[in-house]
């Protein structure tokens, strides 16, 4: 018999980078074992954003994510890496970097664990960009697309940059998000390839013709040469073009995923399932059936977008830029209040403390609005504090009250009832904000009386390895 097959996920995020070795379990074709996995932080927030983007601006420092990545592999398990038959590749969607065709890494040949490190790379500019005001995406012309634009989508940032930084431009000739980047570096790709999930989140993309929107955005003066070739979620995107951390040369390595995407695939059993996720942002996810279509004209005023998720099916999705974010922000302000105090605290034992005092205080009249960010639907709103009264100014009282808000947020957006409406009977839970935070997961289940599961904060790259697999074993079948 036929050793089982093993496959590795990864997924690069907003705050950490992750990593699963996955094996098909022996004994059942649909089952999978999870070997071994690692999360590393890749804190590559940007020391200086752009000058010209101004401060809200979000960009990150490849290198450091590629370092992240290479933290990750060198963690895991060489003997079970050599077995490695196939990469699945997930990662934060909208976001845009930029490379040089041919010159956008340099591996490190002959050691132990060859590695690649980036190169002629610009700074990832990321979904939580915020440089694309209501008034400069107004000026921008309508998409064919059911989905809106917004500030951090790729597209958008594009023709920001065009506008503004014009000759920053010329410096590059291929782009894609920061997970296209890994694959087209993995594989040698003399052009990027990206699956319909991340086209859709960068705008200006057609699920129905499944192309972009390419004689509108030639006429506007888009730089129309910088856009991906499409290629369908599941498809081989090429093979590794060197050994990699004991990974063999030629393992086929799968086209980038959407980490919506991935982490839903990961934890929708049935289609009757609705998935949440909670880490910096927040989405929550449920199935349309087969055959449904959007329409086809964008509301930027709609809380729920649908998205392109397997085999032309679509998930509802309402999108929050405020997660576990928020909670950083809160964290990072109460860090520098103790420090004008003249106390040094780290930010581990503030996040510890303030949910141990989350916990200990079930209930609270403080009411806060978490909008911090905005939200793409309400790009013009920002945070609010309520209710506010003398009892009520604990630490425990105000982390319950910003957790709660983070959750019912969400739940105006889409409600449980709608959830309902659509045959959903579970809520399936994951996200790293909210697998350690105890008072995040009250909050959820309060919001939403349905049955609740709770997964892993691996979920996305266990997404990402599970479709690589299931690729895999149906090649072997066939």
């Amino acid at each position: 018999m036929a050793a089982p097959s093993v496959v590795l996920g990864i997924d690069l995020g907003t705050t950490s980078v992750k990593a699963a070795v996955v094996e098909a379990a022996p004994d059942d074709s649909s089952g999978f074992v999870v070997l071994a996995s690692c999360v590393r932080a890749a804190r590559a927030e940007a020391a200086a954003q752009s000058a010209a983007a101004g401060p809200q601006a979000r960009e990150q420092d490849v290198s450091r994510i590629i370092q992240a990545l290479n933290e990750c592999l060198t963690a895991l398990p060489r003997q079970q890496l050599r077995r490695v038959q196939g990469i699945g590749v997930s990662g934060q969607m909208h976001g845009v970097l930029f490379w040089k065709t041919g010159h956008g890494c340099e591996w490190t040949e002959g050691g132990a664990a060859p590695v690649f490190t980036p190169g002629a790379v610009s700074r990832l500019v990321t979904w939580q960009d915020g440089r694309c005001g209501s008034e400069f995406l107004a000026s921008l012309p309508r998409p064919e697309s059911h989905l809106s634009v917004a500030t951090g989508f790729g597209c958008a940032t594009i023709f920001w940059l065009l506008k503004n930084s014009p000759e920053f431009l010329k410096c590059y000739d291929a782009a894609g998000t920061i997970h296209d980047y890994v694959v087209a570096m993995l594989c040698g790709l003399p052009r990027p390839l990206m699956s319909d999930q991340n086209a859709a989140s960068w705008g200006y993309f057609s699920t129905q013709s499944q192309s972009w929107n390419s004689e509108i955005l030639r006429a506007s003066g888009f730089p129309v040469h910088l856009l991906p070739d499409i290629a369908e979620p599941a498809s081989v995107a090429g093979r590794t073009a060197h050994a990699w951390f004991e990974i063999p040369k030629g393992t086929p390595v799968g086209v980038a995923l959407g980490d919506l995407q991935a982490s839903v695939y990961s934890c929708m059993a049935q289609r009757t399932d609705a998935v949440l996720n909670i880490s910096t942002s927040v989405q929550l996810a449920a199935s349309m059936p087969s055959g449904f279509q959007p329409a086809q004209t964008p509301d930027p005023a709609a809380p729920v977008a649908y998205f392109p998720y397997f085999d032309r099916t679509y998930l509802a999705v309402a999108a929050s830029l405020n997660g576990g974010n928020v909670l950083a922000t809160f964290v990072q302000m109460l860090v520098r209040w103790t420090a004008d105090l003249g106390v040094e605290v780290e930010e581990s034992t503030v996040y510890s403390r303030m949910i141990q005092a989350a916990a200990e205080q079930r209930d609270t009249c403080l009411t806060i609005t978490p909008t911090v960010l905005g939200e793409r639907h309400l790009p013009d709103q920002l945070a609010s504090v309520t209710r506010i009264s003398s009892s009520a100014l604990s630490l425990g009282h105000v982390t319950r009250a910003l957790c709660r808000g983070i959750v019912q947020n969400l739940h105006s957006m889409l409600p449980f009832q709608r959830l309902r409406e659509w045959g959903v009977e579970r809520v399936v839970s994951s996200g790293s904000a909210l697998s350690r935070n105890e008072v995040l997961k009250q909050e959820v289940q309060r919001a939403f009386p349905l049955p609740v599961s709770f997964g892993q904060d691996v979920d996305a790259a266990l997404g990402a390895a599970l479709v690589m697999l299931q690729r895999t074993l149906h090649q072997e079948e066939s």
